[in-house]
């Protein structure tokens, strides 16, 4: 059975949900802080491959303003925004083997597991 990862940011109310949830079917994931070890570039590009999804789908657009900068024109550009500013990333995601669900609403994470 592929193990299970979740994305996670424990501040973020979708993210704790999520967790709780996954915990409450008796699963116990590999959970992955992002915000305290980022993910690089290549990780970032697989789960973009899982979820089915161009970077620009799984980004949180308005952290954009608060860090006072502007989205990047390109697919490319986005990743790399993402892997400096990790805040960007949309959470939580959770990874089942080639497969990956965003956590929005949270009960969307059940399709993979």
């Amino acid at each position: 059975m592929p193990t299970i990862e979740i994305i996670h940011n424990p501040r973020c109310s979708k993210s704790r949900a999520a967790l709780e949830l996954l915990n409450k079917k008796g699963l116990s994931p590999e959970v992955t802080e992002y915000m305290k070890n980022p993910l690089s570039a290549a990780q970032l590009e697989q789960i973009s491959h899982k979820l089915g999804l161009k970077p620009s789908q799984f980004v949180r657009q308005g952290e954009y303003s608060k860090l006072g900068i502007e989205i990047a024109g390109s697919e490319e550009g986005i990743l790399k925004q993402m892997v400096e500013y990790p805040i960007l990333i949309e959470r939580p995601i959770v990874i089942k083997g080639d497969k990956a669900r965003l956590g929005r609403p949270t009960e969307s994470i059940l399709e993979i597991i």
